[in-house]
């Protein structure tokens, strides 16, 4: 059979045996208007007054935005909010874009004008968030986990805070959207590092599609509250990144809704687990380097049996990065084993190391492969994977020597497959 996997930025088609199950979140089409859609979301949001019913002349406002590695279509929903915010009297010059960039690189103007669109970049104030920068965080004190909390000034001196971004499960956040677009987004570097600390992670309610009971989204639930935000503004998408839904309003109330939504959507059960699962990280921007497509694992991981194979198919266009610190920690540590021992040592933080311990707990449970036109065999060999250049090839490898039950995630981690 063809099956078309969401790779890159134009998709991947392979042919694979008739006998794989094929696992993928319901479609749901895009909405057929989506600015007017947005529009009436803004005037009739859940559980807050209408934006423009918070807006008064001479405020100052900020938007925080996701960053490049997200797939928020910024581009889109950003002009509609600033159109509404001018409508009601607010002036271009008091408006301040933010970048919640995290612990993540900046972006280079040519990429902040491939999200934000032309005329947004050209004609509003538009900033990136530091994680470093002292000067341009304020402490808030500490979280009931006893975790230090610094957020951008910029943001906090805003007289209206409004929170932009995109709803997907989310491998230790449950979701993504909602209070995300405060800790990590806007937040200190060690707000990040503390969040997504060892114990954090290996939490057993630290895993996709869990908001309460899970620590860390409880964390960033209580960071967010902290700043007192305005609206929430987010959107749930399809593969082909057209807008199913749109939740706006209160910060909780409307990314709860958002979550159930996209919780219906993704949410598949299976019978039993998998010999071997093919996976994405849902094509571009999120299967840009494979730091991000660890999620792409994450998700395979759930219906693969111990012993079991994953084949991770990522164009990481961008490398492993070379940026950030995920390509050290691979090499410093050399084996998932040497690395869970190091980053369960009292005291032991490094960027990156969230994503490291996660990868590491997969490859104690099953070997993973990695399909990648971005990455030579050495770098995936160097980031303890196996590579694969033939994807029908290894299907047929793996049928005869581990067993025949594979399944196929052509969306990767945009379905959350569940063993009953």
């Amino acid at each position: 059979m063809q099956i078309k996997l969401i790779y890159g930025r134009k998709g991947l088609e392979v042919d694979l045996p008739e006998y794989l199950d094929v696992i993928e979140p319901r479609f749901i089409p895009g909405l057929k208007n989506e600015e007017q859609a947005i529009l009436q979301d803004l005037r009739n949001p859940i559980g807050s007054a209408p934006l423009g019913e918070l807006i008064h002349p001479g405020m100052s406002v900020v938007i925080v935005h996701t960053d490049i590695t997200r797939a928020t279509p910024n581009e889109r929903i950003l002009p509609v909010v600033l159109g509404e915010l001018e409508a009601y009297g607010i002036n271009r010059d008091d408006i301040t874009l933010l970048n919640g960039l995290g612990t993540h690189r900046i972006q280079t103007d040519d990429e902040l004008r491939a999200m934000l669109g032309d005329h947004v970049f050209e004609n509003y104030r538009c900033l990136q968030h530091d994680c470093l920068d002292d000067n341009g965080l304020i402490y808030l004190g500490k979280t009931s986990f006893g975790h230090p909390v610094r957020i951008n000034k910029t943001y906090l001196d805003a007289d209206l805070k409004i929170l932009t971004g995109f709803i997907e499960p989310h491998f230790f956040a449950g979701f993504s959207g909602g209070p995300k677009a405060v800790l990590p987004s806007l937040a200190g570097v060690e707000s990040v590092f503390t969040n997504h600390g060892y114990e954090m992670i290996g939490h057993p309610e630290s895993t996709w599609g869990i908001t309460e009971s899970n620590p860390i989204w409880e964390e960033m639930r209580e960071a967010a509250l902290l700043t007192e935000p305005d609206f929430l503004l987010n959107v749930a998408l399809n593969n082909q990144h057209e807008i199913t839904g749109i939740f706006a309003g209160e910060l909780l109330a409307a990314h709860r809704a958002g979550c159930n939504f996209v919780k219906d959507i993704s949410m598949v059960p299976v019978e039993a687990a998998y010999d071997f699962v093919i996976t994405t990280n849902s094509g571009y921007p999120l299967d840009q380097n494979l730091y991000q497509s660890v999620k792409g694992m994450s998700a395979a991981s759930r219906i693969t049996r111990p012993g079991g194979v994953i084949l991770l198919v990522a164009a990481c266009e961008d490398g492993l990065p070379d940026h950030g610190a995920y390509p050290r920690l691979l090499e410093g540590s050399g084996s998932p084993q040497n690395f869970l021992r190091q980053v369960s040592q009292p005291g032991y933080q490094e960027q990156d190391q969230w994503q490291v311990q996660i990868q590491a707990q997969i490859q104690m449970k099953c070997a993973v492969y990695v399909y990648s036109s971005g990455l030579t065999d050495q770098q995936i060999r160097a980031a303890w994977l196996e590579p694969c250049r033939n994807i029908s090839e290894l299907v047929d490898v793996l049928s005869e020597s581990i067993g025949p039950r594979g399944c196929v995630l052509p969306d990767g981690p945009q379905v959350i497959p569940v063993l009953r």
